[in-house]
């Protein structure tokens, strides 16, 4: 994986191509292929079919997540697998920005350990979010988490290690435990710098804005598991619990949907002579008797048989029984 330029290198390799000080005839040159020593007793240690494993357990692990930010930060949320790679982890640590919000994670018996890595406008906005701002505006410049956001930060990260767990438990059980934060690369060294790592690359919808977050596994911290991947389709499950979460977020947001609710008192004829007629005071004879019940409507659709009535002197209905469909006309 290339190194990813910065905003400000962009901008001063704009400015030397429009000052004349960078050639763009030299840019354009094909650059020399760097030959790569291929070690046959260490292929490529990820199979195509693992590969498509791992995206498939990621896949429901960002859905999950996705269904907590909607409820956590009360705005609308999605995640997408962007990509799952292997490569070095040295190149691994160029791609990733400075200063940046790492998490280093232990998994199973602390010996092990991979990366939970967010974007600093992801995090910003997340703790902007959680505080009771907007949270609409992208940080102009990425800046360093301070400890105070770090504390914010760490129930979101907490719980979505939790997601990870239950999203692993269909193909093996994997505990992961949150151990510390750190925000320059140089100072994660979970593995050596020609390890071969699996990076899971997201795509972080807020809104209308795009983050990104990625996991970062060493292939020996996934030893246990490989053949398991090999074996079977993973499919995703969702847990009970999982599934009793994701119906109280929905049912907590359909509560807020605002509908229109309206009641047929009754109907009548008249021509236009008398409607042209009609003054305040004047009595129009409908086609219910006053015990009729009366059908109430939400968004046009009749659901409720009710009585009409009034209470502390302002009109209102009780409701009766529901509408059973072969009563509809």
């Amino acid at each position: 994986m290339p190194q990813v330029l910065s905003q400000q290198e962009i901008d001063s390799l704009i400015a030397g191509i429009a000052s004349g000080t960078v050639e763009v005839e030299e840019l354009l040159q094909e650059q020399p292929k760097t030959v790569l020593p291929y070690d046959f007793r260490r292929p490529n240690r990820i199979s195509k079919v693992q590969l498509r494993s791992l995206q498939s357990i990621h896949e429901s692990f960002a859905e999950t997540v996705a269904y907590y930010l909607l409820s956590r930060l009360q705005t609308l949320s999605s995640i997408t697998i962007s990509s799952v790679d292997q490569l070095f982890y040295s190149e691994y640590l160029l791609s990733l920005p400075r200063p940046g919000c790492l998490y280093i994670v232990a998994v199973g018996d602390a010996q092990r350990h991979i990366i939970l890595e967010l974007s600093p406008q992801l995090a910003l906005v997340i703790v902007e979010r959680l505080l009771g701002g907007e949270g609409t505006a992208v940080p102009p410049k990425a800046r360093s988490i301070t400890p105070i956001e770090q504390a914010v930060l760490k129930g979101v990260v907490e719980h979505i290690l939790q997601v990870l767990e239950e999203s692993w438990s269909t193909t093996a059980p994997m505990h992961f435990q949150l151990v510390r934060m750190e925000t320059e690369p140089e100072f994660v060294q979970i593995a050596s710098a020609s390890e071969i790592v699996v990076v899971v690359g997201m795509q972080v919808m807020l809104g209308i804005h795009s983050y990104t977050m990625s996991l970062c596994y060493p292939t020996f911290a996934l030893e246990d598991v490989l053949s398991r991947l090999e074996r079977q389709q993973v499919t995703h499950v969702a847990s009970p619990e999982q599934q009793r979460r994701n119906a109280a977020i929905i049912q907590k947001h359909l509560q807020s949907i605002p509908l229109q609710v309206s009641v047929e008192l009754g109907k009548a004829t008249i021509t236009v002579a008398e409607l042209l007629q009609l003054r305040v005071g004047d009595v129009l004879r409908l086609d219910t008797q006053t015990t009729e019940l009366l059908p109430l409507a939400i968004e046009g659709q009749p659901k409720l048989w009710v009585r009409p009535g009034s209470i502390a002197g302002r009109r209102a209905v009780q409701v009766v029984r529901p509408i059973r469909p072969e009563e509809i006309s």
